[in-house]
């Protein structure tokens, strides 16, 4: 008897689809555009954002699931490829399997068809195959393994980008100070381990807390500001002010904001979540689930400039051109050198 499908299953088949139709044979929009002031600028795409974080509500996912990060994680990995990254290079990949190594996405390229195939249906059908593929990355830092919500790494350059994600809608004063414990100590454990890489740090809060609890919502955007001001922490952090409805939030759950499992990054347990593959849905029955999503807004109004994505996405593909040579990454740099004016 097959397994019944988890949130993120059902999750997977509608983000899949989002992203399809924002980058319709995977042709992306070019995110840069230059300023009167001949200054670069990167203009995200928040239309899609506002569908794939319209998805979790749409299923009733609580954050236990995993799936209301999980948009965020889509989203900028999507954004990447925007930029001009690769598409197998950015994780998660747009297609399962989620994680797949440089060396192996060549391999499949460079099949004759019939083989390419059928070893594309098979690595596509499993969630993970041990030592080849994954639905999730963990990344070792200086002392411990960390699981990476986003990520771009090679065998031939190593970690070149390294983004985690957390998420916050409800409980803000029990988790606020975990979360941002949790961030100072997995940065500088990143750091230490892989200076070079462009390491970064979003934060979603749904913008209720501005009215519920305004003096949690002041001391977490400040420490978010100074986060990533450290020299030995964040390159950059962000932060997605997130608005929805009441009759949309899924019920509130006991213990539903808890960290992740540090055994799980370790190896030394099986995420009983972790699986990239999408429910087998039929067209038609996505189209309407995804013609019945809740509107998302983001709240730009109460996200300091510091901590645009705007601002951040540019800083994170910065750093990464920064730190390789000008053969590397091609077309990031010929979509920035031939950004359309503003307008």
């Amino acid at each position: 008897m097959a397994a019944e499908p988890t949130a993120k299953n059902k999750a997977w088949a509608l983000f899949d689809r989002i992203v399809d139709d924002a980058a319709p044979g995977g042709e992306h929009s070019n995110p840069w555009t230059m300023g009167e002031d001949g200054e670069l600028r990167y203009v995200p795409d928040y239309d899609t954002l506002a569908r794939l974080l319209g998805v979790p509500l749409h299923l009733g996912a609580a954050s236990r699931t995993g799936v209301p990060a999980l948009a965020l994680d889509v989203w900028l990995s999507y954004e990447l490829r925007r930029s001009g990254f690769d598409a197998d290079a950015t994780w998660p990949r747009a297609t399962s399997p989620r994680i797949l190594p440089a060396p192996v996405a060549n391999l499949l390229k460079a099949l004759p068809g019939k083989e390419r195939r059928a070893i594309g249906e098979r690595l596509a059908a499993a969630s993970s195959v041990s030592g080849v593929t994954s639905s999730s990355a963990s990344i070792l830092g200086k002392n411990y393994f960390k699981q990476v919500d986003v990520i771009m790494t090679d065998w031939a350059t190593g970690p070149e980008l390294l983004i985690s994600t957390k998420r916050m809608d409800s409980s803000y004063g029990k988790n606020a100070a975990n979360r941002v414990e949790e961030s100072y100590g997995d940065a500088k454990n990143l750091r230490l381990r892989h200076p070079l890489a462009a390491l970064g740090f979003v934060f979603a809060l749904r913008a209720d807390i501005l009215h519920k609890e305004p003096d949690t919502a002041d001391w977490l955007i400040d420490l978010l500001q100074k986060l990533g001001r450290e020299d030995d922490a964040y390159h950059a952090t962000c932060l997605v002010m997130i608005d929805y409805d009441d009759t949309v939030a899924p019920a509130a759950v006991e213990a539903d904001e808890e960290p992740e499992n540090p055994l799980v990054a370790a190896g030394l347990t099986e995420d009983p979540d972790a699986d990239g593959t999408p429910v087998d849905a039929e067209a038609a029955e996505i189209t309407r689930a995804l013609s019945a999503l809740p509107r998302v807004t983001i709240r730009h109004d109460a996200i300091p400039a510091p901590l645009t994505p705007a601002r951040f996405l540019a800083e994170m593909v910065a750093r990464v051109l920064d730190a390789a040579p000008v053969n590397l990454h091609k077309e990031v740099r010929r979509r920035r050198r031939t950004a359309p004016p503003i307008g």
